[in-house]
C-alpha cells in the first residue's frame, strides 16, 4: 500500500473519531428537556403518582414509554397503557409537551371524563391513540386544529354524539378509527377528501346511520370496516378494478344495492356484506379473487342466482351464503334447476 492510501486512510479514521466524540450522544448521556420532566411530572401526578421515575433525569425516561429527541432532549413520543390502577382524567398538562409527535393512552380503563381542550395545543402530534378507556363525551372538533396528524384512534370508549365535520380539514390525515363507541349521525362527506395516501376508515359497534358519503367513490380506500350501524343505500361505489381496497366489512346494516353491476378490486382479501338488503347476483368474478382471500360472506340478504364456482370457490362454506332469498348450487344443499 502506497504512503499516500496509508495517510488517506488515517485522516479518514481521525475524522470518523472527532465526529463521535462531538455528537450530543457521545459527549453524556441523553438526557430529557427540563421542561418537559416537569410536564411528565405533572402528568404522573394526574394519573394517580404513575412512573416517579418521570421526575428523575434518567437516559431512558421512564423505561420505553417516553422517547425523547437525542439532540435536543425533548419528549416527541409518549405511551401509557395496559394499567388498570391509573385513575382521573387526561390532565391539561399533557400541552406542555410541545415537541410530543405520539401520544397514546391504551387500555387505561379507569381514565374518564372527556378529551381534554389542551390536546389542540400539540401542534406537532401525528399519531392520537385514546383507546380501551373510559373516557366519554364527544368527538372533539377542536381535533381539526392538528394539521399534521395522520392517525386517529378513540376506539373502544364511552363517546357519543356525531363526528365532527372538522376532521375533515386534516390535510394528512389517512387513518381513523372510532369503533366501539356510542356516535350517532352520518359520516361527513369530505372525510379524506384531503388524504394523501391509503385511507382507513373503521366506524364498526356503533349507532351511525345515513348514507355512505358519495365523495367516498374518489378516496383510495385500503379499508373501511362500517359494521354494525344503522347505514343505508347503495355502497356500490365503493368497489371498483383498479381501487387499492384491501377489507370492506359492510356487515349488519340495511344497505341495498344490486351486487351483480359491481366490480371487485383486485387486492381484494376480506370481504363482509352479510346481514343488509343486497340483492341481485354474485358477481362471477369473486372465484377470481385473491388466493390470499380471508373471508367472503354474503349471507342473510337478498341474493339470487348460482354460486360461482372454481378458482377460490371452495375456500368458502354453506355459511357464506345462506339465508338468501335464493341462491343456489354448491356449497348450499340446494340445487341449481
Amino acid at each position: 500500500m502506497s504512503k499516500m492510501k496509508r495517510a488517506m486512510r488515517t485522516m479518514r479514521a481521525i475524522l470518523v473519531v472527532l465526529l463521535v466524540a462531538a455528537s450530543p450522544a457521545a459527549a453524556s448521556p441523553i438526557r430529557c428537556h427540563h421542561d418537559d420532566i416537569a410536564a411528565l411530572a405533572a402528568i404522573g401526578a394526574a394519573f394517580g403518582g404513575y412512573c416517579s421515575a418521570w421526575t428523575q433525569r434518567d437516559p431512558e425516561c421512564c423505561g420505553g414509554g417516553i422517547h425523547c429527541d437525542p439532540f435536543t432532549g425533548r419528549v416527541t413520543d409518549l405511551a401509557v397503557f395496559q394499567d388498570a390502577n391509573i385513575t382521573g382524567t387526561i390532565p391539561d398538562a399533557v400541552a406542555r409537551l410541545v415537541h410530543l409527535r405520539t401520544l397514546k393512552l391504551h387500555h387505561l380503563p379507569a381514565i374518564s371524563g372527556p378529551i381534554p381542550p389542551a390536546i389542540a395545543k400539540l401542534s406537532n402530534l401525528t399519531m392520537l391513540i385514546i383507546s380501551w378507556t373510559g373516557v366519554s363525551g364527544p368527538v372533539p372538533s377542536f381535533l381539526g386544529a392538528l394539521t399534521k396528524l395522520t392517525f386517529l384512534d378513540l376506539s373502544f370508549n364511552s363517546l357519543t354524539g356525531v363526528i365532527p365535520a372538522s376532521l375533515a380539514a386534516l390535510p394528512n390525515l389517512n387513518g381513523i378509527n372510532l369503533s366501539r363507541n356510542r356516535l350517532t349521525g352520518v359520516i361527513p362527506p369530505l372525510l379524506f377528501s384531503k388524504s394523501p395516501d391509503q385511507a382507513s376508515l373503521v366506524l364498526s359497534h356503533n349507532i351511525l346511520n345515513g348514507s355512505i358519503p358519495a365523495e367516498f367513490s374518489a378516496v383510495g380506500f385500503s379499508q373501511i370496516d362500517l359494521s354494525r350501524n344503522a347505514f343505508t343505500g347503495d355502497a356500490s361505489a365503493l368497489f371498483g378494478r383498479g381501487k387499492e381496497l384491501q377489507i370492506l366489512d359492510l356487515s349488519r346494516n340495511a344497505f341495498s344495492f344490486n351486487l351483480s353491476d359491481v366490480e371487485l378490486p383486485e387486492r381484494l382479501t376480506w370481504l363482509d356484506l352479510s346481514h343488509n338488503a343486497i340483492y341481485g347476483g354474485i358477481p362471477a368474478q369473486v372465484a377470481n379473487m385473491s388466493f390470499q382471500t380471508q373471508l367472503f360472506n354474503v349471507s342473510y340478504n337478498q341474493l339470487c342466482g348460482a354460486v360461482p364456482t372454481g378458482g377460490i370457490m371452495g375456500k368458502f362454506d354453506a355459511y357464506s351464503f345462506q339465508h338468501n332469498k335464493c341462491l343456489c348450487g354448491a356449497p348450499l344443499a340446494n340445487l341449481c334447476k
